[in-house]
């Protein structure tokens, strides 16, 4: 049987337990899901994850997660952090975005990956789960603050996978890079839609 999800690198940031890696290997498995490809041996890292075009992609991203004992740090929506599932939400190490106050956040989550030793740091560059023509730049833009390269995953649910792609190191050419990165998603479909 192949392994539903790859082992990490020495650097990558870890938490939970073996019960908590067996649980989220469990529900991969259940829902058929599994984790191709590798991550990269880093300290500090922002990852981008498309096409996020349903609620079923916090699932299987988080099952992966935990069934990896992977740490990373991801911003949600701060409505999401209401009652208990804001504690469940922080405990996977979810952080509370107010999305009507977008420059501070740049700043603040740039600020928070160059003063952290070990953390990978999770967007969803889409910044919704309906159909954009263009990305919000946030990511882009919080890398290069920090100094940090950008990693790639993608969801691909005909095949029920999450694919760690490429890492990206960033220019100063905004355009350039947002092509480059596009085009590493055009093979990848999501749960409702395509990344372009």
């Amino acid at each position: 049987m192949r392994p539903v999800v790859p082992a990490l690198p020495p650097k990558a940031p870890r938490v939970g337990s073996a019960l908590g890696r067996w649980f989220g290997r469990s529900i991969l498995r259940l829902g058929g899901w599994r984790v191709t490809g590798e991550w990269p041996d880093l300290d500090r890292v922002v990852i981008i994850v498309a096409p996020h075009s349903s609620g079923w992609d916090a699932v299987w991203g988080l099952a992966a997660k935990l069934a990896m004992g992977l740490d990373i740090a991801f911003m949600a929506k701060a409505e999401l952090f209401k009652g208990p599932l804001g504690w469940l939400l922080r405990w996977f190490g979810g952080i509370p975005v107010d999305r009507s106050a977008p420059g501070g956040i740049v700043d603040q989550s740039a600020a928070r990956i160059r003063e952290t030793a070990n953390i990978w740091f999770l967007l969803a560059p889409e910044g919704t789960r309906r159909r954009v023509e263009r990305w919000k730049p946030g990511f882009w833009k919080i890398a290069r603050q920090a100094g940090v390269p950008v990693f790639c995953a993608a969801f691909h649910y005909p095949e029920k996978t999450i694919v760690l792609d490429q890492l990206v190191e960033l220019t100063d050419d905004f355009e350039a890079d947002m092509a480059r990165i596009r085009a590493l998603y055009r093979p990848h479909v999501g749960r409702n839609r395509d990344t372009l």
